[in-house]
């Protein structure tokens, strides 16, 4: 029986699609080559150090591709970074990162091990924390790891030769991240890492560290940065631009729903499993115009839902969508807020702290600005006054944005 999939073409278009940049392509092509003659999978590996709580579809560029080596018959191994994660990836920063604490990460750690099955097989995927093979490492390997690259090497990194060059701080530990990351490769004596286009550096250090530990060095596979909802930054948690697997199917295809149109494509072809056929074919008919942008970005909307969901929930959360948007009616179900004294003066409402405590804003100060925004309505009246307090009447239901009701219940 065949572990692998045969036909090096069909492998290649699989792993070429949608990619950014492969480092070497031809010695990729001579291991997949191997791979077929001796029936034996490539170690794919991906670094994910579990610094925050959830994943988002940003993240995820990077698990479809994961996904397709798996479905070609490839060993994924996930590497969950509880040593990197203390340091934090520098990439991209102007300052030190504060160090995470192990509990902190291990909590996070445990939400992204059920979020990944989302996207990957869970029986074809094994699962490893760095610290099996960091943690044992004594301070003389340490230091021979350390004399493996030089402090001009690194300093040529975009991040550091920034900070070094306007005398912001760079702590020692942080070279030791990209060193670590990359001894991971030799650990594992991985054949190809995957990242985004940001881990360049860090991906091309695997390859390096193989080397001077004598393996066979890795193919860099990298991705590209996927836009958040605002068409322009990197989809980001921090900008408010992400969506998250794990929210609510209609908040999902509200979301989605949201986007410029000129995205589309781009999630189609890097959060989907749609082919690269029917992607050219829906890209002919928004060009020629037989096809409307809004059933197209319906049908992606339905398509991410119903990966991270359900067929069942897409079709719920469109019939949602329909309902609120497009004949601005109340969705039938919404979650019910039972009022509580500490949203309660004099004997009304608060509005700004009902709204924090609800969770449809992340605290007083943003309930207020939603107010002046006009994006507040009580019973479909827009909210005026930023301190508004009020008596509820039966049924009272409280709308912030577009996407987000409450139905009050009377204590």
């Amino acid at each position: 029986m065949s572990l692998i999939e045969p036909d090096l073409e069909k492998q290649l278009q699989q792993i070429q699609r949608g990619t950014a940049e492969i480092i070497p392509e031809n010695a990729l092509v001579e291991k997949l080559k191997k791979s077929i003659k001796n029936n034996k999978p490539l170690t794919v590996k991906l670094g994910l150090d579990p610094t925050a709580p959830d994943i988002h579809l940003g993240h995820t560029v990077v698990l479809q591709k994961l996904r397709q080596f798996q479905d070609l018959g490839h060993q994924i191994i996930i590497i969950l970074g509880d040593y990197t994660g203390r340091i934090g990836d520098p990439t991209g920063k102007s300052e030190t990162r504060k160090q995470l604490m192990t509990a902190e990460l291990m909590e996070n750690a445990a939400t992204y091990q059920q979020q990944i099955y989302k996207v990957l097989d869970a029986e074809k995927t094994k699962i490893v924390f760095n610290s099996e093979w960091l943690a044992p490492l004594t301070f003389e390997q340490a230091i021979n790891l350390a004399s493996k690259y030089t402090v001009a090497r690194m300093l040529e990194r975009d991040d550091f030769q920034k900070r070094f060059k306007t005398n912001l701080s760079i702590g020692i530990h942080e070279f030791f991240y990209p060193l670590m990351q990359g001894y991971d490769s030799v650990a594992l004596k991985a054949d190809i890492e995957l990242g985004g286009t940001d881990q360049k550096f860090n991906l091309l250090m695997g390859r390096h560290l193989q080397k001077e530990y004598h393996q066979e060095q890795q193919i860099a596979v990298m991705m590209p940065i996927l836009e958040g909802l605002d068409g322009t930054n990197k989809m980001s948690k921090s900008l408010g631009n992400y969506i998250g697997i794990d929210e609510p199917p209609h908040e999902m295809y509200g979301k989605i729903m949201s986007m410029p149109d000129q995205l589309m494509l781009r999630y189609f072809e890097l959060v989907t499993s749609e082919s690269v056929e029917e992607i050219a074919r829906i890209a002919t008919g928004l060009q020629d115009g037989s096809r409307h942008p809004r059933d197209i970005k319906m049908r992606l909307a339905r398509e991410i839902v119903s990966i991270y969901h359900s067929v069942q929930a897409a079709k719920q959360a469109e019939e949602h969508f329909k309902q609120v948007f497009q004949q601005h009616k109340n969705p039938d179900e919404m979650p019910v807020f039972k009022i509580t004294g500490a949203v309660i003066e004099d004997g009304k409402v608060v509005l700004p702290k009902l709204l924090a405590t609800a969770k449809l804003v992340s605290g007083t100060s943003e309930a207020r600005r939603m107010v002046k925004q006009g994006a507040v309505r009580i019973n479909g009246v827009v909210v005026e006054d930023v301190n508004l307090r009020f008596v509820p009447e039966p049924e009272t239901i409280i709308k912030v944005g577009k996407r987000k009701f409450i139905k009050l219940q009377a204590p």
